[in-house]
């Protein structure tokens, strides 16, 4: 970990991670992407982590996407494909994921948000797919077709115009709203929402979503089935209606 990024951990299971060079317009550089790279091992590989949440400094700037005078150094093509630490695509991550956006997610920094499961931004945020402006590629961006409508897609990827945090709720993109600069506490406030749920549900149901976003229907009945196998057998299947039942906050166990 470098201070480009940095790493802290709320409420004992919240990590979030905060892209941390705002005079760099929180760019994807080459020390931004190795401290992505190891801020999402780090939360990954500690069990006691159950969510985390991605942010940016400063209530300007998300992140304005990759460093194009990098590119311009370095003669890059194609961007190799394990040069972002995308959550699920580059990034082997199992556990729930929220972006919190405050200010501009431009190119890179909306395919950083878009790979979270959850996004939350204040209203003075943007979104863009700005690389047709500057004769870049996003193909990261061929999973929104599963979140947003096929032609306001076609739109955003041809023109590479911004669109408010407003329109971004509209269109489904984003989660929640939050007043300017309460992006990261309206994160928190969801995470601590589903870490109200019991852990290996949690699991078995992003598994499901994302099970149903790669499958036809049947198929992803019967996956869904067998991702849930584990929470129907657990201790927490009968904590959660024993606690119901006894009118009392359930003690999850994960197990």
């Amino acid at each position: 970990m470098t201070d480009a990024v940095l790493f802290d951990i709320r409420d004992e299971e919240i990590a979030v991670i905060t892209i941390n060079r705002p005079d760099q317009r929180n760019c994807l550089g080459r020390e931004v992407r190795e401290g992505l790279r190891g801020a999402w091992d780090r939360f990954e590989r500690d069990p006691s982590l159950r969510i985390a949440i991605l942010t940016g400094s400063g209530d300007k700037v998300f992140c304005a996407g990759g460093d194009l005078k990098e590119m311009v150094e370095t003669g890059m093509t194609v961007p190799p494909r394990e040069m972002y630490a995308l959550p699920y695509d580059t990034v082997e991550l199992s556990k729930p994921t929220i972006a919190a956006v405050g200010g501009h997610a431009f190119a890179g920094g909306w395919m950083i948000a878009q790979a979270c499961d959850l996004c939350v931004a204040s209203t003075n945020a943007t979104f863009a797919i700005t690389e047709v402006r500057v004769g870049r590629g996003s193909p990261w961006a061929a999973p929104l077709i599963h979140m947003i409508p096929q032609r306001i897609m076609m739109e955003l990827m041809l023109t590479g115009k911004p669109i408010t945090a407003e329109r971004a709720y509209e269109i489904g993109l984003v989660n929640r709203l939050a007043q300017p600069g309460g992006a990261l506490d309206a994160a928190l406030e969801l995470a601590t929402e589903v870490l109200e749920g019991a852990p290996l549900s949690v699991k078995a149901a992003r598994e499901t979503v994302m099970l149903a976003t790669e499958m036809g229907r049947s198929a992803a009945l019967r996956a869904a089935r067998a991702a849930h196998d584990q929470a129907y057998n657990s201790q927490d299947a009968q904590e959660g209606p024993r606690a119901f039942a006894e009118k009392r906050r359930p003690v999850w166990k994960g197990c």
